[in-house]
C-alpha cells in the first residue's frame, strides 16, 4: 500500500509518495524507532506521521557569511538609541535617544577646542607640570621670530656695534671655556662679535693666554673699578654683612655669598658704564658654564636694531619669593611717583588687582564704588589706625607675581641702560639697601613711621625685568624663542622648523681639541639635530634631554608673556 503524506519540513510545504524522506534529518530515526510503521494497519499507519508532526523542526543555519545576521544584530544593538522620547509628556515632538546623549557630549568637545584655541588662554590646565611643552604659535601683534629655522649665515654683512659680555675670574676659567666653545661653534665663528671680558680682580697670564686660542673675535679684558663692585659709602657694612650671614644661615640660594651681592649690583646698575664698553650700542651677555643647543645662522643684534627692539629674553621663570619681599612695592613706588602709567608690559609682573581693591580707586558715581565702612566699625576693627599687617609684595591692590627675565641671557641696547630713566630706577632700588638689607620706611611711606627689617637678596634680573615693566611697552622686547639656551638645570630648547627651513650644516672641528678622533666625534654629535615639528622655530637644534623645557615646567613665566604680547595665535 502506498502512503501519500504530507510532511512540513524547514518552512515549506513537501509532497512525498514514499515514507523514504531523504531530505529530513529524522528518516532514519523513524525506520529504526519505529520498524513497524511499514506494515499495514489503519491505527498504526496514522502513529508515524501524527509523532514526526509533534517533533520540532530545526532550521538551517544561515551561512557565515550572510550579510542579513549582521545587519541584524547592528539593527538591534542601535534599537536602543533609536527609541524616541518626546519632550513633554503630551507633547508630539519627540528626538531619538541617541541624540539626547550625544549633545551634552558635543558641547563638552566644543568648549575644549575654544578653551585651548582662543587667544588669551594660557593653555597651562591642558600642560601637566613637568610634561614636554605644546608648541603653540604665538601671536605676532607686538613681536616675532625674526628668522624661523637657517639662513646661510652672511659672513660678510653689516654689523651692529655690539659686544660679548662675560664676568667672570681666574677659577672660572674651565666654564669660560664651555661658554666660549658653546657661543663660538652656534654662532661667532660666522659673525665673529667681539668679547669683553670684566672680573673685580686681575685675570692672569694663563687666562688671557687660554681665552685668545677659543676664539679668532677680539678680546678685550678690563677690571671693575671698586665704586662699582662692594658696598657704597652709604651703607653700614656690619649691618649688611650680618644680614648677608643671616641668608646664609637660612640656605637661601646663593644668599650668604658676599660676592654674589656685589655681583647682583653691578649687573643692575653698573656693568654699562664700564671704560671697555662705553664704545658699543649692543650687549650680549655671557656666562661661564653655559650651553646653546641651536645654530643661530642670523645676526640677532642687527635684527632687533632693524626692529627697533630695547631688550630681548630667551627664559622667563618665577623667582625665589623669598629672596625679593619688598621689591616690587618700591617699583611700584617708583612708577607713582614719576606719575608713569603702563605701557602694556607691567601686566606681566602683576597680579590683577582684586575688584574689593579696584572698587576703593573708583568714583562716588561708578557702579561698581563700594563706600567705605563707617568710622565707628573701622575703630572696632583689628589694625585700626594704620597697624595691620604689610604684605611685603603688595601695593595699591597689585602684588609681585614673581615672574623674570632671566638676565643671565640678555641681548640688549646698552643707551637704555644708560638713559636717565633707568639709573633714576637703578638709585630708587639701590638706596633702598635692597641688595642687602631694608627698612621700608626709609623710602616709601607705606606704614606710618612703622619699620619693617627684612633681609634681602635682589638679584639684577627682577631689577631689569621691572625696569623694562615700567619703563617699556610689549612691542620693546623680544623674545627669542628660536634660541636654545641652558644654563645650570634650567633650559629653553625650541624645535626644529619644518619644511626646508633646516639647510645642510657646515663642519666646525674645534682647533683646541688635539685628539683627532674626539675632534670629529664632538662635530659628529651636532650633525644629528632633533627631527622638526609643526610650529617649531629652531635651526638645526639638538636639545638635552635630562631635564624638562622650561616651557613645560612650573615656574616658567612664558604664560604671563604671551598674555601682554597678544595672546597665542589662532591659527
Amino acid at each position: 500500500m502506498l502512503l501519500r503524506t504530507k510532511i512540513t519540513h524547514g518552512g515549506c510545504l513537501r509532497s512525498q509518495t514514499t515514507v523514504r524522506h531523504e531530505s529530513r534529518p529524522y528518516a532514519n530515526f523513524e525506520k529504526s524507532a519505529f520498524p513497524f510503521t511499514e506494515k499495514t494497519g489503519g491505527g498504526t499507519m496514522g502513529l508515524v506521521p501524527n509523532l514526526i508532526k509533534r517533533i520540532p523542526s530545526v532550521p538551517s543555519p544561515p551561512p557565515l557569511d550572510d550579510p542579513t545576521r549582521e545587519k541584524h544584530k547592528a539593527s538591534s544593538r542601535l534599537a536602543f538609541f533609536k527609541r524616541r522620547i518626546r519632550l513633554k509628556g503630551n507633547s508630539k515632538i519627540s528626538v531619538p535617544l541617541g541624540a539626547v546623549l550625544l549633545f551634552p557630549c558635543i558641547v563638552i568637545i566644543l568648549i575644549l577646542v575654544l578653551v585651548i584655541r582662543h587667544d588669551s588662554s594660557t593653555g597651562g590646565m591642558l600642560m601637566p607640570a613637568g610634561a614636554p611643552p605644546t608648541i603653540r604659535k604665538i601671536s605676532e601683534k607686538h613681536d616675532k621670530v625674526f628668522v624661523p629655522g637657517c639662513l646661510e649665515p652672511q659672513v660678510n654683512g653689516p654689523r651692529a656695534n655690539a659686544v660679548l659680555v662675560v664676568l667672570a675670574r681666574n677659577q672660572e676659567l674651565e666654564g669660560v671655556i664651555q661658554s666660549i666653545k658653546s657661543l663660538e661653534r652656534h654662532f661667532n665663528r660666522w659673525f665673529h662679535y667681539p668679547y669683553v671680558f670684566l672680573n673685580d680682580g686681575d685675570f692672569d697670564a694663563n687666562f688671557r693666554d687660554t681665552i685668545m686660542n677659543y676664539t679668532s673675535a677680539p678680546v678685550e679684558f678690563g677690571k671693575i673699578d671698586p665704586s662699582m663692585w662692594g658696598y657704597p659709602d652709604w651703607v653700614n657694612v656690619d649691618v649688611a654683612r650680618e644680614g648677608i650671614r643671616k641668608q646664609g644661615d637660612k640656605v637661601i640660594m646663593y644668599g650668604g655669598m658676599e660676592s654674589y651681592h656685589h655681583m647682583c649690583r653691578f649687573y643692575s646698575g653698573f656693568f654699562y658704564k664700564h671704560e671697555l664698553l662705553q664704545k658699543y650700542e649692543w650687549y650680549w651677555r655671557i656666562e661661564p658654564e653655559i650651553k646653546y643647543f641651536c645654530d643661530i645662522t642670523y645676526d640677532p643684534f642687527v635684527h632687533m636694531e632693524r626692529a627697533n627692539k630695547t631688550y630681548g629674553f630667551t627664559i622667563a621663570v618665577k623667582e625665589l619669593k623669598e629672596t625679593v619681599p619688598n621689591i616690587f612695592r618700591y617699583a611700584s613706588a617708583y612708577m607713582r611717583n614719576n606719575n608713569l602709567k603702563s605701557q602694556g608690559l607691567w601686566e606681566m609682573f602683576a597680579e590683577p588687582i582684586e575688584e574689593e581693591e579696584k572698587s576703593k580707586t573708583l568714583p562716588v558715581d561708578d557702579p561698581k564704588y563700594k563706600p567705605p565702612l563707617p568710622d565707628e566699625i573701622l575703630k572696632t576693627q583689628a589694625g585700626h589706625q594704620g597697624l595691620q599687617d604689610i604684605d611685603p609684595e603688595a601695593m595699591e591692590g597689585e602684588k609681585y607675581n614673581m615672574c623674570h627675565f632671566w638676565s643671565n641671557f640678555e641681548i640688549a641696547r646698552l643707551s637704555w641702560f644708560r638713559s636717565k630713566e633707568y639709573n633714576d630706577f637703578f638709585n630708587v632700588m639701590d638706596r633702598s639697601g635692597g641688595f642687602w638689607m631694608e627698612r621700608v620706611s626709609t623710602a616709601v611711606e607705606i606704614s606710618h613711621e612703622r619699620t619693617l627689617l627684612t633681609e634681602q637678596q635682589w638679584g639684577d634680573a627682577p631689577i631689569h625685568s621691572l625696569a623694562a615693566g615700567a619703563l617699556l611697552a610689549p612691542r620693546d622686547i623680544h623674545y627669542f624663542r628660536d634660541i636654545g639656551y641652558r644654563h645650570t638645570t634650567i633650559q629653553h630648547c625650541p624645535a626644529n622648523a619644518p619644511g626646508n627651513r633646516q639647510l645642510p650644516r657646515p663642519p666646525y672641528l674645534e682647533t683646541t681639541t688635539t685628539d683627532e678622533k674626539k675632534r670629529k666625534e664632538e662635530d659628529d654629535y651636532w650633525e644629528q639635530w632633533d627631527s622638526v615639528k609643526e610650529n617649531g622655530v629652531g635651526c638645526r637644534c639638538r636639545c638635552d634631554t635630562d631635564i624638562v623645557d622650561v616651557e613645560g615646567k612650573q615656574g616658567s613665566c612664558l604664560a604671563e608673556w604671551v598674555g601682554v604680547a597678544g595672546g597665542w595665535a589662532s591659527a
